[in-house]
């Protein structure tokens, strides 16, 4: 009898949810048409675009554009986007928007030649193209052409739509009032997606660019598959590949921008041609840039292309949101709650959604209700899981404070030069720390075995890590007063090397008590859900450094194998409350894989050397009186 209606009620539950989405796709189809048109560019390429346009012609409408490389799909004007019927997009239009989807130049149904992250010309001239002026033109058919239009236009998109957006913005068409870059590819070699300094995530690159960068001579309405990984182990694939020219071999020549990527292995004019925020001037639109804190893969754009606009572009509206989300989660893809074994506390998605992004554009696109209530800067804090909001970012009110590194894994604020006269402090003895780095058996990035690269990892238990050899670690006694860092937080390494190169890779986390353990409303939550959660040691912040690029990512240089070297790096923003009761703990290693791609641990072009090349290193962080590693935290007052 117990399973009989344990059943039923699946059952009944699962036609609920059926019945909400079959409700919500019949309304879309009784309120709205879909038209599909060609639109010319100023260079005679066309764009195809799909319009989703209210039947209601009693008032204007708004348009909401999103350009995408991801197909614009379903083609044909009787086939509606399921997209649409979901909590995020129903949401624009119950409110009556006219929404908008091209495929970019050169993707899927569009005319022209695809270029990865186009750059920005801002000196075009007759016709001449790039992605803002693709945007303009674009916008400027809309709003003469798409019938019951208000001639006001916003544009958003996350991820590589979000780099779009971006440029959205730099078209400066008068019609244009708010763009919202959300998780916004910006800067591929220094944060976002392939390079983290200067380390090429081979993971998702190899996997992204197999499939994602296969030729399209003509239009089509169908895409290719990447390569299939014939394993269920990522880190075993990756390892016995090897060499990155190895991986170069199974993607052959067609593939344009992998051979961009073998071929410009510093950050060189290439490269910064294709960083939006050399170019964000005098934007005209207002601007709401959202990201996640746990975001794998656009995190650092997010927060840097808002202090971009900060700094470049002093007279927009500009604003900024981020939530404790993994990519794109706030967009409909979770309910922000909860990533991997870490709760959230309430549903954040929803939150962000009913008072920051609806209320935003509302107010450019449709005169309606007010943007008084949405500040500079709204983040959610993990740990105390609180909404806080600031009139700027990073807030006013934080003083940067060092932590430092101690002989017997400690890390205490005591700067030990301070303790003794500047002639005394020659005559004390050298103190590290040491481990070797083998790139034969590289830090995994998680415990888990698995084929895909996990969103999860980003809140991941580093226990795992901490019993390895081959990774430090340092935390503070239990502390007894909550620790709140807001802000970019920094490496400050004192290191030495047997080679001439290496990576490194900083990571800030929080240590749970050993008697925590979630309340009975949080439980069944989580991949984990029943996870031993005592002693947890959470992932907060972690951050990768080729160090050959410890000076210049323009002009890499070799280490001196025995010789004391700085190597001071900044990682992502930290928005995170570490409770009382709770410790910071910094583990320091070698390699992060295979995110990451394995450092030969010799100065050489790592996308070109061979398997033969690789070579254990060892690796001596100092923490004496003269040489003293640091992490610098920003720490609210």
């Amino acid at each position: 009898m117990k399973k009989y209606f344990l059943v039923l009620f699946f059952c009944s539950f699962i036609a609920v949810q059926l019945t909400a989405q079959d409700t919500d796709s019949l309304w879309v189809r009784d309120n709205y048409y879909k038209i599909e048109r060609m639109i010319t560019m100023r260079d005679g390429v066309k764009l195809f675009t799909a319009f989703y346009i209210p039947k209601d012609s009693t008032q204007k409408h708004p348009i909401l554009f999103n350009r995408t490389p991801y197909t614009c799909s379903p083609y044909g004007e009787d086939k509606f986007s399921p997209r649409l019927y979901g909590s995020y997009w129903i949401n624009y239009l119950k409110e009556g928007y006219i929404i908008a989807i091209q495929d970019v130049r050169g993707k899927w149904m569009s005319e022209g030649e695809y270029v990865d992250v186009r750059p920005f010309n801002p000196n075009k001239k007759d016709k001449e193209i790039d992605e803002a002026s693709d945007t303009y033109d674009a916008i400027d058919w809309m709003i003469n052409n798409i019938p019951g239009n208000n001639k006001r236009v916003g544009v958003f998109g996350i991820s590589y739509p979000g780099f779009y957006s971006t440029m959205a913005a730099l078209s400066n068409h008068p019609a244009l009032k708010a763009v919202s870059p959300q998780a916004p590819v910006t800067d591929w070699f220094i944060g976002d997606d392939f390079h983290h300094n200067g380390a090429l995530m081979v993971m998702d690159a190899f996997n992204f660019y197999s499939g994602f960068g296969i030729p399209r001579p003509k239009p089509t309405m169908t895409g290719k598959p990447g390569y299939e990984i014939h394993s269920q182990d990522n880190y075993d694939f990756f390892l016995k590949t090897g060499a990155l020219k190895n991986f170069s071999k199974i993607m052959g020549d067609s593939i344009a921008f992998w051979n961009d990527l073998m071929n410009h292995p510093n950050n060189d004019a290439w490269w910064q041609a294709r960083n939006p925020r050399n170019f964000v001037t005098n934007i005209k639109p207002a601007i709401l840039v959202v990201g996640g804190l746990f975001d794998a893969e656009d995190c650092f754009g997010a927060w840097n292309l808002y202090k971009a606009i900060e700094e470049k572009s002093k007279n927009t509206d500009n604003r900024l949101v981020m939530g404790p989300w993994f990519h794109g989660g706030w967009g409909g893809r979770s309910e922000g709650d909860y990533l991997g074994n870490v709760r959230f506390g309430s549903k954040t998605s929803e939150y962000y959604q009913r008072n920051i992004e609806i209320p935003f554009f509302n107010f450019y696109l449709k005169l309606k209700g007010t943007v008084h209530d949405i500040a500079e800067a709204n983040i959610f804090f993990s740990g105390a899981n609180k909404w806080k909001t600031f009139n700027q970012w990073p807030p006013e009110n934080i003083e940067y404070k060092s932590i430092y590194a101690k002989w017997d894994g400690t890390l205490t604020e005591i700067n030990a030069a301070s303790m003794f006269k500047p002639e005394d402090r020659a005559k004390r003895p050298q103190s590290y720390s040491e481990y070797i780095s083998d790139p034969a058996h590289p830090v995994p990035y998680t415990e888990d075995v698995h084929l895909g690269r996990t969103r999860e990892y980003m809140t991941d238990d580093q226990r795992f890590a901490s019993r390895r050899t081959d990774v430090l670690s340092f935390s503070t006694p239990v502390l007894s007063d909550e620790v709140t860092l807001a802000g970019p937080l920094v490496a400050d390494l004192m290191v030495s090397l047997s080679t001439t190169d290496a990576d490194f890779v900083v990571k800030l986390i929080d240590v749970f008590p050993d008697d925590f353990k979630y309340d009975e409303k949080e439980s069944g939550k989580g991949n984990g859900k029943d996870y031993p959660m005592a002693g947890y040691q959470m992932l907060v912040r972690g951050e990768i450094m080729r160090g050959k690029f410890r000076n210049s990512f323009e002009k890499p240089e070799p280490f001196v194998p025995g010789k004391i070297t700085e190597v001071k790096y900044t990682l992502p923003d930290v928005a995170h409350t570490f409770k009382k009761g709770h410790k910071i703990m910094i583990q320091v290693q070698s390699s992060w894989f295979p995110i990451a791609d394995r450092n030969p641990q010799t100065f050489t072009d790592i996308y070109h050397c061979n398997d033969s090349d690789f070579q254990k290193s060892t690796i001596r962080i100092y923490h004496d009186v003269n040489n003293q590693t640091k992490f610098i935290l920003p720490i609210i007052k």
